[in-house]
């Protein structure tokens, strides 16, 4: 795929979550002091361990094209579409005042937003050297 179109797509994927939440102006957190209280019920932590998983799945990629230098066999796509969708989480933990929730899709969303310019690095530089 062209890398044009992969950022069309990025960029349209960007702005229909910034519409979607854009419309949400009503469903705005009502006690945001309890997602700071120390106190975990037993689905917190289970929700912090689930998140730990699928949170550091994205890990083994960045650290590959961090090794190599190459963003050979690295789809840009996924990581940019996971990036989007997971604002639209931190939100949602917002919402239903989830600490799990806005924790890990906040680290995912820098792990992914990584992934994503990491890419976009070394693919510039693999195309100025002709590699």
């Amino acid at each position: 795929m062209n890398e044009d179109v992969l950022d069309r797509i990025a960029g349209g994927l960007l702005f229909m979550s910034v519409l979607m939440l854009g419309g949400c102006a009503g469903l705005t957190p009502h006690d945001t002091s309890s997602l700071l209280l120390p106190r975990f019920s037993r689905s917190e932590v289970l929700g912090f361990v689930a998140g730990f998983g699928t949170t550091f799945a994205a890990v083994p990629d960045l650290v590959k094209m961090l090794r190599s230098r190459s963003s050979e066999g690295i789809n840009p796509t996924m990581a940019a579409i996971m990036g989007a969708f997971q604002i639209v989480w931190i939100y949602y933990g917002l919402l239903i005042l989830s600490r799990p929730v806005i924790a890990w899709n906040m680290i995912a969303v820098l792990i992914n937003l990584g992934s994503v310019a990491a890419y976009f690095c070394f693919a510039h530089l693999e195309r100025k050297t002709g590699a």
